[in-house]
């Protein structure tokens, strides 16, 4: 699928990733925003990172550090990916899951200056959020790929 409203994508699905065919609006919905949290324009924005992230957002990243939602706010304009001038995060192989109502578990691959990381993450509806709110990340870990596991 396309980004929504682009030409093949008649339903207006927010999935930018060929890997999931016709998904639920709420996967497509998760999709984008892990696809959002990686683009410099959003990491460098901490309003509209925490548009995308839950107020419970816990994340176990790839080299081990637990965050909190108030760090990841404050240090992801910092991190790797946050400049059109870096290297950006190259995401594949995603394959999701929707829990429940709601509830969409995403699985995925990245790739960033060589070094490759298999991603989780998990997508919520705050049933207490305002009306209208959409998805948030509510949990997420990145895990080092090792080079002799490296699939082609």
């Amino acid at each position: 699928m396309t980004a929504p409203g682009t030409p093949g994508d008649p339903e207006g699905h927010a999935c930018a990733n060929p890997d999931i065919a016709d998904p639920d609006p709420d996967i497509a919905a998760a999709v984008a925003g892990e696809l959002a949290l990686l683009d410099p324009a959003v990491r460098v924005s901490r309003a509209r990172a925490a548009e995308l992230l839950d107020p419970g957002f816990v994340e176990v990243g790839a080299s081990g550090r637990r965050w909190t939602y108030e760090e990841m706010l404050a240090d992801l304009p910092e991190m790797s990916g946050a400049t059109e001038a870096e290297p950006r995060y190259e995401p594949a192989a995603f394959a999701a899951a929707l829990l429940a109502p709601g509830v969409v578990h995403l699985t995925y691959e990245t790739l960033l200056d060589g070094r490759r990381a298999r991603r989780s993450s998990l997508w919520r509806r705050d049933p207490d959020a305002p009306a209208g709110t959409g998805l948030r990340m509510y949990y997420h870990q990145g895990t080092p790929v090792p080079e002799a596991d490296v699939q082609p």
